[in-house]
């Protein structure tokens, strides 16, 4: 779909009777609003499915997504809707007020910075992460822009790939990797090998690592060509390809040990959680 965006879904108006909307993504797979009414702030999102072209093979599953999104925030007590609309699904969900963790440490990238990143915000990562954990889930698609950095608390978002519990099987579908930049190694590995992988809390603390890395330095975890293709990108993960963590002191061996190449010898969250309270 390109062009302008499609409309608001009639059930979302209904439901949010909105007093204004900002268009905030509107990219291939996938819509997302800004939406304020009366009855609050949201977030509403709308998938359809990715055309096949000749760089790109057909994505069906982000149709999807947004409703998978939305039963896996309900299963988690969190305040969602979600339905269908005529070329896919849509949710909304509420409005989290602040900066990514990527543009929080912006200062920390400049090449002449002598900004060291500040624990207090990996601090809020990892707790957001660990709230999740703690429920039993895995969110499958950790990256810097999903770690909202708000006023009070960080709020990781877009579980789309959530594993932990069961969703409607009419909105569910295989997980096939994320963000390669993020990916576990042994995530990339299965993913070559059969097209498909298994979220784990022990790949999402990896890619916790990944974020924070990349956030501080702007340097991926793993070294490849920028314009490799994502099967090079994941041979290189899987192989272990990594860069030396150029972040100082005891955060950087930290997350030097959350991107260890087999998942036992990365720490749990709640071992990051402790280690980063004491720094």
């Amino acid at each position: 779909m390109s062009g302008s965006p499609p409309e608001l879904p009639i059930a979302v108006r209904g439901a949010l009777m909105p007093t204004s909307q900002r268009l905030v993504i509107n990219r291939r797979g996938s819509v997302v609003w800004e939406v304020e009414s009366s009855r609050g702030h949201y977030a509403v999102k709308l998938g359809y499915p990715i055309e096949a072209t000749a760089e790109w093979p057909a994505q069906p599953w982000t149709a999807l997504a947004p409703a998978r999104e939305g039963a896996v925030l309900y299963r988690l007590g969190y305040l969602s809707a979600f339905g269908e609309w005529e070329r896919g699904t849509w949710n909304f969900q509420p409005w989290h007020l602040g900066p990514d963790l990527y543009r929080v440490w912006e200062s920390c990238r400049r090449p002449d910075s002598s900004i060291a990143p500040h624990v207090s915000v990996a601090l809020g990562c990892v707790e957001a992460l660990a709230e999740l954990h703690a429920m039993g889930w895995a969110h499958g698609d950790v990256q810097p822009a999903h770690f909202i950095i708000g006023p009070e608390r960080t709020h990781l978002i877009d579980l789309a790939l959530a594993r932990g519990g069961p969703v409607p099987e009419q909105y569910d579908f295989p997980f096939r990797g994320c963000l390669v930049h993020y990916e576990a190694p042994e995530i990339s590995r299965s993913v070559l090998a059969t097209g498909e992988a298994e979220p784990t809390q022990e790949a999402d603390v990896y890619a916790l690592g990944a974020s924070l890395l990349i956030s501080a330095t702007g340097w991926r975890a793993v070294e490849y060509p920028d314009d490799a293709p994502r099967a090079v990108q994941r041979k290189a993960v899987a192989d272990g390809r990594r860069r030396p963590v150029k972040v100082p002191g005891e955060l950087g061996e930290l997350i030097d040990g959350m991107l260890s190449h087999a998942p036992e010898d990365r720490p749990t969250i709640c071992e990051v959680r402790k280690a980063l309270s004491h720094l």
